[in-house]
């Protein structure tokens, strides 16, 4: 059978040499996977929902349904496995088995496995908020994760590299101090990082589970800025009002996460500055 490698995963991998080597390797490893773990693979999924794994649906030999997942080198997503242990399935997807040398996953199939994303914001506001909370639990006093300002000090590298595209450098500039202040405390709980409508998928064993976790320790208010970014309409269109409704239903300071999503707007590393980023870090800035 011919080897699949999506488009996204092939972008992806393009940015970095690393990557270029781990995705030349990546058919003799799911071929090696498939054999140890006795699976029978469908073709793997494709878009930008999996654009740093790949990731097919999968049978075990007993008839058992699950998903293989096997992420290319990436910060964020380094302790997954990791994470999914901690959790054990709440409210997250069972870790079936795992190759943490080659950050490969056997993972529960969600069935139907519906997205959350078909449902209205608002709702996903509700379901979501209910979700972080059962995530946001203090982790063991020894254990692998990584600080929530490792992750935003990567990024302000990232910026600051780029300073000669900057549109409005006083911006940028505030929106990276922010996220120096904002990460400096190490404590904190154990997040997710990257919790939106895009990673809940309908279940059988629970309503709604939590795929796709990029877990670091600190502030939950920065856990409440993906799913904000994601509703970039409705952020856009009435900010203030769109970030307490959601701070009120987690419980966690609207204030925090307002700077969070400022700092985001404004000093977040990307390919391509765009106005409206940069509206919203403006329009942001004058509700304080």
């Amino acid at each position: 059978m011919t080897f699949i490698i999506p488009n996204s995963l092939k972008d992806s991998c393009l940015k970095t040499s690393e990557r270029l080597e781990w995705l030349a390797r990546l058919p003799k490893l799911i071929n090696e996977l498939s054999e140890r773990w006795s699976l029978t693979l469908g073709p793997p999924f494709d878009g930008e929902e999996v654009s740093c794994s790949w990731v097919a649906l999968a049978t075990r030999q007993d008839g058992t349904p699950a998903v293989l997942k096997v992420g290319m080198p990436h910060l964020e997503g380094l302790h997954e496995i990791q994470g999914l242990r901690f959790w054990n399935g709440d409210p997250t997807v069972l870790l079936l088995a795992a190759d943490d040398d080659y950050n490969a996953m056997l993972l529960e199939r969600c069935s139907p496995g519906t997205f959350l994303r078909k449902l209205a914001e608002p709702e996903q506001d509700v379901i979501i908020a209910g979700l972080m909370r059962r995530l946001w639990r203090t982790p063991p006093r020894l254990h692998p994760f990584r600080p929530l300002s490792e992750m935003i000090g990567h990024w302000a590298k990232e910026t600051l590299a780029a300073s000669a595209s900057w549109p409005d450098a006083g911006l940028v500039r505030e929106g990276l101090r922010l996220f120096t202040e904002l990460s400096a405390d190490c404590d904190g709980v154990l997040l997710a990082t990257d919790l939106h409508a895009g990673n809940v998928l309908k279940s059988q064993r629970a309503p709604w589970l939590v795929i796709d976790p990029k877990p670091f320790v600190g502030d939950p208010a920065y856990d409440a800025t993906q799913h904000l970014v994601n509703c970039s309409e409705r952020l856009r269109a009435d900010p203030h009002s769109t970030i307490d409704r959601f701070a009120d239903l987690l419980e966690v300071s609207s204030e925090r996460v307002r700077l969070w999503i400022f700092a985001r707007a404004a000093a977040e590393p990307r390919e391509r500055w765009t106005e409206d980023s940069l509206e919203l870090a403006r329009n942001l800035s004058r509700l304080s």
